[in-house]
Order: C-alpha cells, then structure tokens, then sequence
C-alpha cells in the first residue's frame, strides 16, 4: 500500500511547490515530464518546432495555475499527458482552420477527422507508455514482433493463461484510447483525468 501512496505524495507535494512558486519545483517537473509532454504534442502536431513551441506552453500553464491539479482525481502524469493533449488537439485545430480559411487543401470534415486520428493516436502512445511493464511487453511481442500467444509466453516464460490474460488486458486498455471529450473542454479539466472521459 505504501507503494501506490508514493506517487501520488509526490503529485501533492509537487503541486503544493508549484503553488508557492518555488522555482526549482517547476525545474523537476520538467526533468521528469519534459520528453512525456514533448513526445505527445510531437505525436499531434507533427511538426518540431510546434511541439517544442507546446512544450513551453504546457510547462508555462503549469507553473500559473498549479491548483488547476488536483491530486484527489489523479496522477499529476495523467493531468499533463492530458493537458498535453488537449492543448495539440486545440492548436492542430486552430492552424488547420486557418489554413482552410486561407483557402488550403481538403475540408472541415478532414480537418476534424486528422484532429481525432492525432488525438486518439497521442491517447495510445501515452497509454502504451503508461501500462506496467508485463503487459507491455505481451502487447510488443504480440503487435510488433507479430508472436501470437504461445510464442508470446514461450518469450516471456510464462503460461499461455496468463499471456492471454496480459494481451487481452493491455488491449482493453488501449481501446480506452478512442475515449476522447468535446472540442469545448477546458485545459484544466482534462478528459479522462481522474475517471470518465
């Protein structure tokens, strides 16, 4: 139990650092969430320089609306994964309308449709990242190295009962992946933050 409660006593005090406005707080935050928050926002935007750009942006939010965190509803890496997110989702959606309204290729319809493929696509990438290790390593076998789940446990050194139990697992958490909220959510209140998306 006391495993589970470190984390998130990281998250508050963290949080807490952030609200008093202690610079070095906002420095750890970085080190550790930086290539979370850049990779992310790389996955949506697809574009360096807009991810680096949203990058300085997330951390920015961060360090002027710490109570926007709240640790009751979550880890603080699932609030700035999904912040991360929502603000991608919110500058594909912006640069995409002005380039329409610039008179640029394709439609609304494939804007929205690229900006729902990016988000779900970032939601994955976070979600693969984010899932303990055994189940990871089934879904890589099973996706990447295309092993079915005899060849996956005959890998991993387990039983086949528990290589189908891992897969079947890991994919029910990615199929979480297409639970994403309205167009009108705010940054402070990200979807799927601490319960229903």
């Amino acid at each position: 139990m006391a495993m589970k409660n470190t984390p998130l006593r990281w998250d508050r005090k963290m949080q807490q650092r952030l609200a008093r406005g202690e610079a070095a707080a906002l420095g750890e935050l970085y080190d550790r969430f930086a290539s979370l928050v850049h990779g992310l926002a790389h996955r949506v935007l697809d574009d360096e320089s807009a991810a680096d750009a949203l990058t300085r942006e997330v951390f920015t939010h961060l360090w002027e609306h710490p109570d926007a965190y709240d640790p009751k509803r979550g880890p603080l890496r699932t609030y700035v994964a999904e912040l991360t997110r929502r603000l991608a989702v919110r500058r594909l959606r912006a640069t995409g309308t002005a380039a329409l309204a610039r008179g640029g290729p394709g439609t609304a319809e494939d804007l929205e449709r690229r900006v729902r493929q990016a988000s779900v696509a970032a939601r994955a990438d976070y979600i693969v990242q984010s899932m303990p290790a055994p189940l990871r390593s089934a879904l890589e076998r099973a996706y990447f190295q295309r092993r079915d789940y005899r060849q996956t446990a005959a890998d991993l050194g387990i039983t086949e009962d528990e290589a189908r139990r891992r897969l079947r697992l890991g994919l029910q958490l990615l199929s979480t992946a297409h639970d994403t909220t309205a167009p009108g959510d705010t940054p402070e209140a990200p979807p799927g933050y601490g319960g229903a998306a």
